[in-house]
């Protein structure tokens, strides 16, 4: 049986704990043991982001020594993973002990539907979801190299209407600490983004990082609009 410890990654543990929940049932239906190392904090992306990478540097020490005994980790987040694979190795290129730890946890991190497509090879997950549901991919999937895994999964869902999105891959104006920063400017592209969800006809959003889940909903919300949003794993784990 394949074993996998649970990166519940900041936002979803805070905001979205029914994310996690969903993750796990997904996964133990399909028959992988799932665990969940309590001492897990902050990836550190944030601070990366911000330029403190010195904080950042010390989060991810913890994080590898968290996750030194996992066999595979599994996020529901492309950031979080974005950050681990793509993101630690840089923080220890001066440092070849650091370094060889950190390409270790790269390699056996996955953000949850790479995991589900390309290391278990499994598109249907045997989900049920009654709807018709558009998919807005997070910006992190792409520096990961994920153009198709959740499209995929999600045209296997039974009961479930695909219908494209517009520029589907175009940021919703999230990114962390840029909505913060530049809230103008996030604030226009996330109603860009509402307008093209609209445009579907789609009473269900669909997307793969709680980033982007609590911005478009935030903004769908103030709108009157009553598309659902809801986290990719939250429709593969219905049935």
């Amino acid at each position: 049986m394949p074993r996998v410890s649970l990166m519940i990654t900041c936002l979803a543990d805070s905001l979205f704990p029914d994310v996690g929940i969903a993750t796990v049932r997904l996964l133990r239906r399909l028959g992988v043991e799932v665990d969940f190392p309590p001492s897990q904090t902050c990836c550190g992306q944030p601070h990366f982001n911000s330029g403190y990478h010195d904080h950042a540097r010390d989060l991810a020490r913890h994080t590898i020594q968290t996750f030194a005994d996992s066999q595979t980790v599994v996020t529901p987040s492309g950031s979080c993973a974005a950050m681990m694979k793509l993101e630690y190795p840089e923080l220890f290129h001066d440092d070849p002990a650091g370094l060889a730890q950190a390409k270790a946890l790269a390699n056996r991190t996955h953000e949850l539907s790479d995991y589900l497509v390309n290391v278990l090879k499994v598109e249907d997950v045997g989900a049920r979801y009654e709807g018709k549901a558009t998919y807005h991919m997070a910006c992190h999937l792409r520096g990961l190299g994920q153009f198709t895994e959740a499209e995929r999964l999600l045209r296997k869902v039974r009961g479930l209407e695909y219908i494209p999105l517009e520029r589907r891959d175009e940021c919703c104006g999230f990114g962390g600490s840029f909505a913060v920063r530049f809230p103008g400017i996030s604030g226009a592209m996330v109603q860009d983004k509402a307008k093209f969800i609209a445009q579907t006809g789609a009473d269900t959003l669909v997307t793969t990082d709680a980033g982007c889940l609590m911005n478009i909903a935030g903004c769908l919300r103030r709108q009157g609009n009553p598309v659902k949003t809801l986290h990719l794993a939250q429709v593969l784990a219905s049935t």
